[in-house]
């Protein structure tokens, strides 16, 4: 059934879906209740779904109030007269509902759950009763996999006509842009790694805000084939990008319960994988107790997911499980951590040793079950072309092609900060660094909005150290920012020492 209203525009924002109002006793009598989908036959031509709420007295009856979200895309003046009709519930409620009943789904039913989710026709509500579904009856493999093939085929594919490899960090360790040295390492050797990563939310730092010191890394999907085809990789921002958009709105709304992390997480990884053609995959999977993953136990399981999905989607999949005591490199925040994978790739007498090692051992793995070289000599491989300078070359292409300044030397981007150094307190040997105390520290920095702000580490683990000597130095855009961080170091501990 139509039903006609005249719009009011409304200064009120929904933060995200377009959202309209009507007044409560209409609405009741049209049998529209708060959170129902709503479309909207415009003057224009054009439709719009929005999501109801109502209201005794924010709206008049025969008036659709339009929150800032709806006004903007119905792009109507107020008193404009506009049809509504309320949708029918999709197959996509129904399939969340038997999920939610602890029913196993199969593919046509997630399909549905996941195009719903991409097209707007799923409520925020909706979409959070799915994703707590899993508490109910976790995911089977079987849906795991079922999750992973819509949340790719929804979305943009890559397609290169050749074959792929790329390495990926689970992330939860400070530091460790290994993807930046491993990149330009296999690119040097004419194989293909369309390098696509996130910003930091919860970090100091992601490779994508870290390659972003060195060179933009916004580009459309024909821009990406191109700078691919120019280098044999790139290291752009996925997020700019429609691969796997119901992913991105799945981790919105997950993250402030922590609904589920790790299914969501290997989903999230491996949707992205598909939609860019990765045939080979070497997963990073950082394991301690103030790691993303803080056991054995779940590293395994993890690691066994990681393999099952690889394998239904014809893709070779190692996991590496790492030892997460402490950062890797010397330092945390996208300029400081770009100063370190310059120093290596430029060989630079203050580079991180550990950052080169795992780089060149990961880069190694990735050379031997890609079948490029025999096992146990991939590494050798891979440090071969970091110490003759090729993995560099490399690098200032794919710089120069993503229209950043290629002859930028290591010590150019991190200069004129404000700087705060923090000194061992007594004499001892250093028992624990801090990862996730690290990682507060520099947000309140300001990382990774800002570029300059994070930390340098000028001691490791287990190494001893006399009163006074130097333990970090905080970095800062501002006095006001390195205030915010001081106070921050102030009320926890970083590194222990006994």
């Amino acid at each position: 059934m139509s039903f006609f209203l005249k719009t009011k525009r409304l200064d009120i924002s929904s933060g995200g879906e377009p959202t309209a109002v009507m007044n409560q006793a209409e609405a009741e009598s049209y049998g529209i209740l708060a959170g129902d989908r709503v479309e909207l036959y415009l003057p224009n031509g054009k439709r719009q779904v929005v999501t109801m709420e109502v209201s005794e007295s924010r709206v008049l009856p025969g008036q659709l109030g339009l929150w800032q979200e709806a006004a903007s895309a119905c792009r109507c003046k107020d008193g404009t007269i506009v049809e509504a009709q309320l949708l029918s519930r999709p197959p996509s409620i129904q399939a969340i509902r038997q999920k939610l009943l602890g029913k196993e789904l199969n593919y046509e039913q997630v399909y549905s759950i996941i195009s719903d989710i991409v097209e707007g026709n799923l409520s925020p509500v909706e979409t959070t009763y799915y994703v707590a579904s899993g508490f109910v009856k976790p995911n089977s493999d079987q849906e795991l996999f079922y999750l992973t093939r819509a949340i790719a085929e929804t979305g943009e594919q890559i397609n290169l006509p050749i074959e792929v490899v790329d390495k990926h960090s689970i992330g939860g360790l400070p530091g460790n842009r290994t993807t930046m040295l491993v990149t330009p390492i296999i690119a040097s050797l004419g194989l293909y790694m369309p390098k696509t990563s996130s910003r930091a939310i919860t970090s100091p730092a992601g490779t994508a805000d870290t390659m972003e010191v060195l060179a933009p890394v916004s580009f459309s999907m024909s821009e990406i084939r191109q700078i691919v085809k120019k280098t044999r990789a790139c290291l752009v921002w996925g997020g700019g990008l429609n691969i796997a958009p119901a992913d991105d709105k799945i981790i919105r709304l997950s993250r402030p319960l922590a609904l589920e992390p790790y299914d969501k997480m290997l989903v999230s990884i491996m949707a992205k994988k598909v939609a860019m053609g990765v045939d080979y995959l070497v997963i990073d999977m950082p394991v301690g107790a103030t790691a993303k993953v803080q056991t054995k136990k779940m590293a395994n399981l993890l690691s066994a997911k990681f393999v099952y999905l690889g394998r239904k989607f014809g893709m070779k999949v190692k996991v590496i499980k790492t030892l997460a005591r402490e950062p890797i490199g010397r330092g945390i925040g996208p300029a400081l951590e770009a100063r370190d994978v310059l120093r290596v790739l430029q060989q630079k007498k203050l580079k991180p040793d550990d950052l080169q090692t795992k780089a060149i051992y990961l880069a190694g793995e990735l050379l031997e079950l890609k079948g490029y070289c025999r096992r146990g000599e991939g590494e050798r491989v891979a440090r071969r072309q970091i110490e003759s300078g090729a993995a560099w070359r490399k690098m200032q292409e794919i710089i120069a092609a993503q229209g950043g300044e290629p002859n930028i030397d290591s010590e150019a981007v991190a200069g004129g900060t404000y700087r705060y150094e923090i000194h061992a307190l007594r004499d001892g040997q250093i028992t624990l660094i801090n990862n996730q105390a690290i990682n507060e520290i520099c947000m309140n920095l300001g990382a990774p909005q800002e570029k300059l702000a994070g930390l340098h580490l000028h001691v490791r683990w287990g190494q001893k150290v006399k009163k006074g000597d130097k333990l970090f130095t905080l970095y800062a855009p501002s006095q006001a920012r390195l205030d915010l961080g001081i106070t921050a170091y102030e009320r926890t501990e970083v590194i222990s020492i006994i």
